[in-house]
């Protein structure tokens, strides 16, 4: 059994989302937002600041406890700048930090996630005297988890709400002192990704916007007798509006003019992508718009999106254009990008835009952002990485690629139209190959590096050399199981190019043998860095184990590569 415990660090994750209630004052803005990088270890993002609303959406990530002091130090910078006695905006708000909410991103739960913006609350009601309301996940009872219901009555109507029983914050003052006066309240919470959309049509009217608005959100609209627009609310039983839902759960949303834009918007929060994608909010505001004479123009993303979003967007419309999914990412996104107007008002760049591309960290993968002629240099000069391993994986992963080339030019090919589906299917599992293989490229390296740091650890004490032998051999270990995993990824996309030799594209077929040959030379070339490696490892079961199975894989490679060589003859 092929199994190793390497330590790891696993950080704990967490992004904050403030959204402030200043979109105008720039110096303002970079005053708040700058007090975020005041603690080390966090990063900060995004700022999106907003005229109409008068609003700036502020992201930044890290470890929990650091990101909500991070989070302190920004309320408290807002409540020294923002006075919401004179504010102004289209947007609902009820305090200079209006909300504050913490995202689980990786390695802590929601259940965790609750506690720490308990404990920020907690710390801003008592050293800043700011009113606190918990919401979402965070929220104590039932009827905070809503925050509409946390925000109604907005500031206008704080001194009345404070002092009401049923509204007591959760922390701070339940007064509107002089403090509060100028801060407002905010409200914190724990909650899965929200995504503020915005989607534009080519109407001036508020209302308009408003009944497309209310036909795909949650909420929906309130019912009337006769279904006429001032026909008589009809109530339930304890005299409250009865309402006719929405298309869609986990949405929200309104209608306004922005005078920026000289347009009228919907503007939408999405809380929960996998109930109600994006995509399909979209799909659905386009066709009532146009059911009631308008037409979108374009949308707007406010703020960082994961990933997810714009994959799943794009995957969407490729496929209702009968064309395959199994394409680099960033193809994926600029379909999902033109598709959606993201880029009507300004430029979408995902590299900003895209939480998972703003954490990325290009430090950590040198080899594979190179170009082709400097990785060449690279591995031509004096230095020993990258080595064997490092090659062995990049040959795989160029021989995958030719064969999902030759899926997706069968997909797209002229007369096959009853047949993309499948061809994309073949292209999807070949992508997930590829990255494999790209991030074993510098995988393969570091292992090297990681074994040449444990050889420098320290070594004058029976301790230093207890835990450098150990430091060593783990090091040894995960050296094996790298190319082993080249090893075994390249065989197994060796499936692919057997597949288009026999049923895609005949005009690519001898693409499909030379994708396998590059594959069959990864399985070997990746196996002589394993047996090399495995001389230092003194886990002699371990080594027999990797050894016996790595054989069986360099066999079964070089009988697939004859199979796929003897097909493609065949049709040459």
């Amino acid at each position: 059994m092929l199994f190793i415990k390497i330590e790891k660090s696993m950080k704990q994750i967490v992004e904050c989302v403030p959204n402030i209630s200043e979109g105008r004052d720039v110096e303002k803005i970079r005053f708040i937002s700058s007090v975020v990088e005041e603690i080390d270890g966090v990063k900060l993002l995004n700022i999106d600041p907003g005229k109409a609303t008068n609003r700036t959406v502020i992201t930044f990530v890290g470890e929990p406890q650091q990101v909500i002091d991070a989070a302190f130090l920004l309320i408290k910078k807002a409540q020294e700048l923002i006075d919401m006695s004179k504010h102004s905006g289209e947007h609902p708000r009820m305090g200079a930090t209006d909300v504050c909410p913490l995202v689980p991103i990786a390695n802590i739960s929601m259940e965790e996630c609750v506690k720490w913006a308990h404990k920020l609350g907690k710390r801003v009601g008592k050293e800043l005297g700011i009113p606190i309301y918990h919401y979402e996940a965070a929220a104590k009872e039932e009827k905070r988890k809503n925050l509409a219901n946390c925000r109604q009555g907005e500031y206008e109507g704080l001194s009345k709400k404070l002092v009401d029983s049923k509204w007591k914050p959760d922390f701070g003052p339940a007064e509107f002192n002089t403090s509060v006066e100028r801060s407002g309240a905010t409200a914190i919470s724990a909650r899965d990704f929200l995504v503020a959309y915005n989607i534009n049509l080519n109407t001036t009217s508020t209302r308009r916007a408003n009944a497309v608005a209310f036909d795909i959100r949650e909420a929906g609209r309130i019912k009337r007798e006769g279904g006429e627009i001032l026909g008589k609310i009809i109530k339930d039983k304890n005299g409250k509006p009865l309402k006719t839902p929405g298309l869609f759960k986990a949405v929200k949303g309104i209608g306004w003019f922005i005078d920026e834009y000289g347009v009228a918007q919907i503007s939408y929060n999405l809380t929960n992508i996998n109930i109600s994608p994006l995509h399909e909010v979209f799909e659905k505001t386009c066709e009532r718009a146009i059911a009631r004479g308008m037409r979108v123009t374009g949308s707007e993303l406010v703020g960082l999106v994961p990933k997810k979003v714009l994959i799943d967007a794009g995957k969407y419309f490729l496929k209702r254009q009968a064309r395959s999914t199994g394409i680099h990412e960033g193809e994926i996104m600029k379909i999902a990008i033109k598709t959606l107007g993201l880029d009507e008002l300004s430029p979408f760049k995902p590299e900003e835009r895209v939480i998972e591309y703003m954490l990325d960290n290009d430090a950590d993968k040198p080899l594979i952002n190179m170009s082709m002629r400097d990785f060449a240099n690279e591995t031509a000069s004096e230095s020993p990485a990258p080595g064997g391993g490092s090659i062995a994986a990049y040959c795989g992963a160029m021989g995958i690629s030719l064969g999902t080339m030759v899926a997706n030019l069968s997909a797209h090919k002229r007369g096959w139209d009853d047949k993309w589906e499948e061809f994309s299917c073949w292209a999807d599992k070949g992508m997930k190959y590829q990255k494999i293989l790209l991030d074993l490229v510098d995988e393969d390296t570091n292992a090297f590096n990681n074994i040449m740091d444990a050889f420098r650890l320290p070594k004058d004490t029976d301790i230093e050399k207890a835990k450098r032998k150990e430091a060593i051999q783990d090091a040894t270990k995960n050296a094996i199981l790298t190319p082993f995993k080249v090893m075994d990824t390249a065989y197994k996309s060796m499936e692919i190019m057997k597949t288009m030799a026999e049923i895609g594209n005949p005009n690519s077929v001898t693409d499909a043998a030379v994708g396998a040959l590059c594959a069959r030379t990864a399985v070997i070339g990746a196996f002589l860095n394993v047996k090399i490696n495995c001389g230092d490892c003194e886990d002699k079961t371990f080594v027999k184990d990797i050894l016996e199975k790595g054989q069986k894989l360099v066999d079964k490679a070089c009988v697939l590569e004859a199979g796929i060589l003897k097909v493609t003859n065949s049709k040459i």
